[in-house]
């Protein structure tokens, strides 16, 4: 493996925001309003406590089997033939979330930008800026990204401060006027994303100093959650009981803002913002896809894969959902949530939980 590929603890913290992020603030505010409505904003502290509990349990991994990927080390901790079924599980989750976002990306062009062009060219345009990137390594895409994590801050900036001039805060009243219970239901949203600190189970190996992945991650993780909470709250003092009925919440605002005040056409900048997130978030998921196989199979270089990579991923995107309005909004909804919980949390946690065990009992017998 290309193992001299080194990147520092700053670059992962802006790599997993940029993963994260752009998603986060620009989809699920419509989500956690279905549940949550007016405290939408409150379903962000139980999402930040798992999304601590998953940095915890990868770097915890890490420690105990450096310079190891999760497909690597699951081997030694269950077993050769169940780790290597839990690492073709793994590349199957990474290959069916590559398929969604890339989609994803693909319906919302089609959408604010390009309506008229064909969702292949624009799936294959992304793909094969992904493809080069990964091809020229993860230190390339950590560089590239520090450059592009910022911008995204700096174009965040404007349009959330647009947003207050029109908001109302009576619509964030009555404060948990039914209790505690739809504020849990509705965390499940956010949540499920911020467990993609799971990504740390493949970052962390290429760090020059993996010690400082924990202070990293966690720095991540209060970025993501503090600009969640100042997006969706202004969100809901702009529309209300409106948010949960929008597919692009805050690209709504943005329209709606742009309209009404002297600035026009601002969705440019939230397709920059999306753009920008994607073509990170599509780079580090071929990334992962490619180092799995290559760590499943023992392919001494992972960027041989790069190109029928890119190749199944540009089909795949156009063919996993046929109806985008009901099909992706029923995955978002009802499956990637408790999906993302198992596959990012749950496994993990049970390999942590096998490991201890083994080691403990390895300590009572000598």
């Amino acid at each position: 493996m290309e193992s001299a590929e080194k990147i520092t603890g700053t670059q992962v913290s802006l790599l997993i925001f940029s993963f994260v992020a752009p998603t986060v603030i620009l989809v699920i505010p419509g989500l956690m309003s279905t549940i949550s409505k007016q405290d939408a904003w409150i379903t962000i502290l139980p999402a930040f406590l798992i999304g601590a509990l998953t940095i915890m349990v990868m770097t915890t991994l890490s420690k105990r089997y450096p310079g190891q990927s999760i497909i690597q080390y699951s081997c030694q901790i269950i077993g050769k033939w169940p780790g290597k079924c839990l690492g073709c599980y793994y590349i199957y989750s990474w290959i069916n979330f590559d398929f969604i976002i890339l989609n994803q990306h693909v319906q919302f062009i089609n959408t604010v930008l390009l309506m008229r062009t064909p969702s292949i060219v624009i799936s294959l345009t992304l793909a094969i800026l992904c493809g080069i990137a990964v091809y020229m390594g993860i230190e390339a895409i950590a560089r590239v990204n520090e450059s592009l994590s910022l911008l995204i801050l700096v174009l965040l900036i404007p349009l959330l401060i647009l947003m207050l001039t029109e908001s109302d805060p009576e619509r964030l009243r009555p404060i948990l006027s039914k209790g505690i219970v739809p504020v849990l239901q509705g965390s499940i949203f956010p949540t499920a994303y911020l467990s993609q600190f799971f990504i740390l189970g493949w970052l962390i190996p290429f760090m020059n100093q993996p010690n400082k992945a924990t202070k990293a991650s966690f720095i991540s993780l209060f970025t993501i959650s503090g600009l969640l909470a100042i997006t969706i709250i202004p969100l809901i003092m702009v529309f209300g009981p409106l948010t949960k009925k929008l597919t692009f919440p805050v690209l709504s605002v943005i329209q709606y803002v742009g309209l009404k005040g002297s600035f026009e056409r601002l969705e440019a900048l939230a397709v920059a913002i999306w753009v920008m997130g994607c073509f990170i978030k599509i780079s580090l998921t071929f990334f992962i896809i490619c180092l799995s196989l290559g760590h499943l199979f023992n392919i001494k270089r992972y960027k041989d894969l790069v190109i029928p990579i890119t190749i199944l991923s540009v089909f795949g995107s156009i063919s996993i959902f046929v109806n985008y309005s009901t099909d992706l909004s029923s995955y978002l909804n009802y499956t990637y949530p408790s999906y993302a919980l198992l596959t990012h949390l749950v496994l993990p946690l049970g390999l942590l939980l096998i490991d201890s065990t083994k080691r403990r009992w390895k300590k009572s017998v000598h």
